[in-house]
């Protein structure tokens, strides 16, 4: 006798098993993140984040459409850059780096809360190969750069990853309870509005507990600003999570890359982070410096 599963049934399994995979991937890689950003000195975190990068660059290289050799040319662009800033960093030119860390930082910011909504806005589709070029290195070069910066505070850095890995799962489990209104079908499909609820409502939750637990003292103000930087971070997440989305719509990918599984690739997990992490070290560092 056949036993035919029905496709409720069938859909929740299969919904139960991604997410068990998604869980695995983020366990070992949260494991591994913890590890490197904890033990390693300033200048072994830099160099080995330089991989991941790299990693990400050819995935952003493959969906702007570079051939082998563009891909390759980008690549090299992308660490090359990084690893002039640690050279910089740990040389008589350290000043100097910081200043123009500061500049990068300040460009991304204006990149990620005003160009980028813009094109998303108007739906902008661009092939142009340099343009891509030049786009994917203010996505990936800045967003290394504050996490090289930031992590001579590692809990200051995990504090601000949480922020973005809190909305992201809220986000995710707001949307797939609650989900209704959908934020921007035309770019992806799967995120709402009761996901972005969602994100707001757990961060800015954590941002309270956060600010009563380690600035006590702080006055009322003080932790109004707080709320306003979380705020601020899940904003930019969700925009940098948007245009990754659209950059893969207009190459007809739905994830960047298979390294990882149940997430995609390097893109597909950082693409927050791109946003977010150069705005977090624009606002920490000349106060934590």
């Amino acid at each position: 006798m056949e036993i035919r599963t029905s496709p409720a049934v069938a859909s929740g399994v299969a919904t139960r098993s991604a997410l068990r995979q998604r869980v695995m991937t983020a366990s070992v890689l949260g494991l591994l993140l913890l590890s490197c950003l904890f033990l390693l000195p300033a200048i072994g975190w830099q160099l080995l984040t330089c991989v991941p990068i790299a990693l990400a660059a050819a995935e952003w290289a493959r969906l702007a459409g570079y051939q082998r050799n563009g891909r390759i040319v980008f690549i090299l662009v992308i660490v090359a850059s990084c690893l002039a800033f640690v050279a910089a960093f740990h040389s008589g030119m350290s000043a100097r780096a910081h200043s123009g860390a500061n500049v990068l930082f300040a460009l991304a910011l204006m990149f990620w809360a005003i160009l980028v909504p813009m094109w998303l806005y108007r739906g902008w589709h661009t092939r142009h190969a340099p343009l891509l070029g030049a786009v994917g290195w203010m996505v990936l070069v800045p967003a290394w750069l504050a996490a090289a910066a930031l992590q001579q505070w590692p809990w200051l850095l995990l504090a601000v990853l949480l922020v973005v890995w809190i909305a992201d799962i809220a986000a995710y489990f707001a949307g797939h309870r609650y989900g209704r209104r959908k934020l921007a079908p035309l770019i992806s499909p799967g995120k709402t509005w009761e996901g972005v609820i969602g994100a707001f409502a757990a961060v800015l939750v954590y941002g309270i507990v956060a600010s009563l637990i380690f600035r006590p003292s702080e006055n009322v103000l003080d932790h109004l600003v707080t709320m306003i930087f979380v705020a601020a971070m899940v904003a930019l997440s969700i925009v940098g999570d948007l245009f990754e989305s659209w950059i893969k719509r207009g190459a007809g990918a739905k994830d960047s890359g298979t390294l990882l599984p149940g997430h995609g690739g390097i893109l597909d997990r950082i693409d927050s982070l791109t946003a977010t992490l150069p705005f977090a070290a624009l606002y920490f560092l000349p106060v934590a410096g």
